[in-house]
């Protein structure tokens, strides 16, 4: 797991504001995310489980995981390069 020295607090913390009104605003009221780094892949769940009963794929790159018409989660693929 990574970890950030002190000196580094402060831009994470601009970071992570810049995004919390995005972030608050997707469905449900749990966001867990998970990043591969060697995959370069970013897994969104907005519930747990998730138990998504369909994926649809996107033309650049994104699956949609869905339960019925809800959206479960996303998995972002090449997250670094978007």
């Amino acid at each position: 797991m990574a970890s950030l020295a002190t000196k580094d607090t402060g831009t994470l913390l601009k970071r992570c504001m810049s995004v919390a009104s995005d972030v608050l605003k997707l469905p449900g009221n749990h966001v867990c995310m998970d990043y591969d780094e060697e995959a370069d892949v970013l897994y969104m769940s907005f519930r747990r489980p998730q138990r998504a009963s369909q994926t649809e794929e996107t033309d650049d790159g994104i699956l949609i995981r869905k339960d019925g018409k809800k959206i479960v989660g996303l998995t972002i693929l090449n997250a670094s390069q978007r």
